[in-house]
C-alpha cells in the first residue's frame, strides 16, 4: 500500500501542541502511517517541557473514522513486524498513560477507533455537529481498542451495549449528557475554546497533574482504600517537590506560582 505523503500536521501554539489528522479524503482513518507518526508526534511532545497540554483534531468532516478497512483487509505482515492493532495499542497508550494532558477536539465524525481515540484522551470538547458512535458492528469488525472494555465504564453498560450492538452515531450533545464528551461548543468556536482550556493547563503545576492523571485512572481499577492510600503516597512524594513549595510560597507572596514540573 503507497503512503500518503502526509497524515497529519503538527503546530504549536503557545505551550500547547496541536495534532491534526490530514487523511481527509478517507475521513482520517487510522492506517499504519498515520500510527507511526501519531507515535512520533506524541513522544516529542511528551519529551519537550516547552509542552504541557496535546491536542488531537481532524481535517475536513470527520475526527477520525476509525481504521483503515481497507488497509486492515490487504494486511501483510513480515513476522515480528508491529501491525496495525500493536501500532494502536501502543499510541493509545501513550495518550493513556503519558504524563501530559491529551484533549481530544472532536470537529466532526468520531466512529469505532475513532470513538476509541477519543475515549483514550483526557478531556473531550466536540463541535455542535460532531457524531460519535462504535461502528464496529457495521463491518463485523471486534473493537480492540476499548469500545467493549472500556465504554461501558465511561456511559454506562445499557448505553454502551445499545452503541456496540447498533453501531449507531449520536450526537455530542447526547454524548455529553451520558458523560463522554465534556463540553460541546458551536463548530466554529472549538479550536478556541480548545485553546482556552489548554492555556489554562498551562498555567498548573505539570508535577501535580502528572499525579492527578495517574491516579485518577488507576482509580477505576481498584476498590476505594487502594484509591485513597495511593493517593495518600501521591500526596506524601509530592510534598518534596519544587512546585509544591513554589505554589504554597506564590500563595503566601500574593504572586502568580512559577512552576517547573518537578
Amino acid at each position: 500500500m503507497s503512503e500518503d505523503p502526509k497524515t497529519l500536521s503538527v503546530e504549536r501554539v503557545e505551550r500547547t501542541e496541536w495534532i491534526t489528522f490530514q487523511r481527509t479524503e478517507q475521513l482520517n482513518a487510522m492506517s499504519t502511517q498515520m500510527l507511526r507518526e501519531m507515535t512520533t508526534a506524541l513522544e516529542a511532545a511528551i519529551a519537550d517541557d516547552g509542552v504541557r497540554a496535546i491536542v488531537l483534531t481532524g481535517s475536513g468532516r470527520a475526527f477520525c473514522a476509525g481504521a483503515d478497512l481497507k488497509e486492515v483487509a490487504g494486511a501483510k505482515h513480515e513476522p515480528g513486524e508491529p501491525d496495525l492493532l500493536d501500532l494502536v495499542d501502543h499510541t493509545f497508550g501513550l495518550m493513556r498513560h503519558g504524563p501530559k494532558p491529551v484533549i481530544a477536539a472532536v470537529n466532526g465524525l468520531a466512529m469505532a477507533g475513532g470513538l476509541e481515540m477519543v475515549m483514550a484522551c483526557d478531556l473531550v470538547f466536540a463541535a455542535e455537529s460532531a457524531k460519535l458512535g462504535d461502528a464496529h458492528s457495521n463491518f463485523g469488525v471486534f473493537p480492540g481498542a476499548g469500545g467493549a472494555a472500556i465504554l461501558p465504564r465511561r456511559i454506562g453498560l445499557n448505553r454502551a451495549k445499545y452503541l456496540l450492538f447498533s453501531g449507531e452515531n449520536i450526537s455530542a450533545r447526547e454524548m455529553m449528557e451520558w458523560g463522554l464528551v465534556n463540553k460541546v461548543v458551536p463548530d466554529t468556536e472549538l479550536r478556541e475554546a480548545v485553546q482556552s482550556v489548554t492555556n489554562k493547563l498551562a498555567d498548573k503545576s505539570p508535577a501535580v497533574l502528572r499525579r492527578m492523571k495517574t491516579v485518577a485512572n488507576r482509580s477505576l481499577d481498584v476498590d476505594e482504600a487502594a484509591a485513597l492510600s495511593e493517593e495518600m503516597l501521591n500526596l506524601r512524594a509530592h510534598m518534596r517537590s519544587w512546585d509544591m513549595r513554589e505554589g504554597l510560597t506564590a500563595f503566601n507572596e500574593k504572586r502568580k506560582p512559577q512552576f517547573r514540573g518537578y
